[in-house]
């Protein structure tokens, strides 16, 4: 039997903790964190490990990143719609706002240009009310 069984099957279920620690939430932590968390917890789980689910989760699709003014790159659950984040850049406080009018613009640049299939991200960083009055 190959040694490698015993470790796929941890590492699936390091991954689903992960997973399960991302869904409780709905702020955007980094993976220094989201590993101090499932550590805290008794978590048996690398930081290799963290990172490389995040990475699996982010080519999926199944959740957002952005990176903060100061190069932190912050991950949390996606909400499924195309979206944007105004960002504290103090506390990192994230609210996902709409933008129609962003996502017709970036249609319209698309094809003016020849381009299909886009994608694109749009984070707004300021400083929340909290932060500003403290």
């Amino acid at each position: 039997m190959s040694s490698a069984r015993p470790g796929a099957s941890r590492n699936t279920r390091q991954r689903a903790e992960v997973m399960a620690l991302l869904e409780e939430s709905d702020e955007f932590r980094s993976a220094q964190r989201l590993y101090a968390e499932l550590r805290s917890r008794g978590v048996a789980v690398g930081l290799t490990t963290v990172y490389r689910t995040l990475q699996a989760l982010l080519d999926a699709g199944a959740i957002d990143s952005m990176r903060l003014p100061r190069g932190e790159q912050l991950f949390r659950r996606c909400s499924g719609t195309q979206h944007h984040h105004l960002v504290c850049r103090y506390c990192a406080r994230t609210i996902e706002v709409a933008g129609p009018t962003v996502e017709a613009w970036a249609q319209r640049v698309a094809r003016r240009y020849g381009f299909t299939d886009v994608n694109h991200t749009l984070e707004i960083f300021g400083t929340c009310a909290a932060c500003a009055s403290a």
